[in-house]
């Protein structure tokens, strides 16, 4: 059992959770935070590199972000296919296992930058990802059948985790972080709220935050001042006023012109005035995909 976890977490932590017995192994609620991350277009990145260039490929970034996870303290939930599950707090919690995963999905998206620029070196394809954060209460145990078992969690917040995972194709974004681990943040991150979205398969909205810290100058020009313009077109937005949400909204768009937010927003401005929503417009958004 110590060896078969040790795969997951660190080895000092499989001792302590061996240690904690049933009370533990046999099923505990509590709060965590949830991390999934995914590569972009992996149907067609293995259909190009074929049986042994896709295992190879993954071997090498499981290998990468892995490491990211487990420096943190996380916990290696499982693979599912070329995604990653992986939660802070379970077996074990921190004081700040919120800021934990922030910092695990930075320093992904950071070292994918490098691993990518190492395998463009080598005449290689990169790879792009999403990474999508949630915290919530969840229950955590041993499941499965007698013939194989498995410690994880479940839990409608981890659902959600895999929901903004799914929004970061929809908001072009790489990290994407519910307001629930928003609030329990300890440190100071670069942050802009993105939407107040009704995921598939919810029926309650949600805040819904970016991450821009793994940003450097020349990936993110005027930072500071785009993310307050685009701040001001979201207000206006929320409030249906269209013209002057897409004026602000070019305004973001000048500062970064590689920032594709600002662009979603105007092409749903021209939406939303052709197609009025009504009086009761909240600014509530509803994904229908996942």
């Amino acid at each position: 059992m110590k060896s078969t976890m040790s795969r997951y977490m660190d080895s000092a932590i499989a001792d302590q959770l061996l240690a904690a017995g049933e009370t533990v192994l046999g099923g505990k609620s509590l709060t965590c935070t949830v991390l999934f991350s995914d590569i972009r277009n992996f149907t067609g990145i293995s259909e190009e590199l074929g049986p042994q260039g896709t295992v190879s490929l993954l071997n090498e970034y499981f290998t990468v972000m892995v490491e990211c996870i487990q420096k943190q303290g996380g916990m290696l939930d499982k693979y599912i296919g070329d995604a990653i599950m992986a939660v802070f707090g379970v077996p074990l919690p921190h004081d700040d296992d919120e800021d934990r995963a922030v910092r695990s999905a930075v320093t992904m998206i950071s070292e994918l930058r490098r691993w990518n620029a190492a395998r463009a070196s080598a005449g290689k394809k990169g790879v792009d990802m999403g990474v999508g954060l949630n915290t919530d209460v969840v229950v955590s145990g041993n499941i499965g059948s007698p013939k194989r078992m498995e410690y994880t969690i479940i839990g409608d917040g981890v659902n959600l985790a895999s929901r903004l995972e799914g929004a970061c194709k929809q908001y072009a974004a790489h990290i994407l972080m519910s307001e629930h681990t928003l609030k329990r943040l300890r440190g100071t991150y670069r942050v802009r709220e993105v939407d107040y979205l009704v995921v598939k398969g919810k029926l309650e909205p949600v805040g819904v935050y970016e991450v821009l810290d793994y940003h450097t100058e020349e990936s993110f020009p005027n930072m500071l001042e785009a993310v307050k313009y685009f701040k001001g077109g979201l207000a206006y937005y929320r409030k249906g006023q269209w013209e002057k949400a897409m004026e602000t909204f070019r305004g973001a768009q000048a500062l970064n012109p590689q920032d594709k937010l600002p662009q979603i927003y105007l092409d749903r401005c021209e939406h939303l005035k052709a197609n009025p929503p009504g009086d009761d417009w909240t600014g509530i958004w509803v994904m229908n995909t996942k």
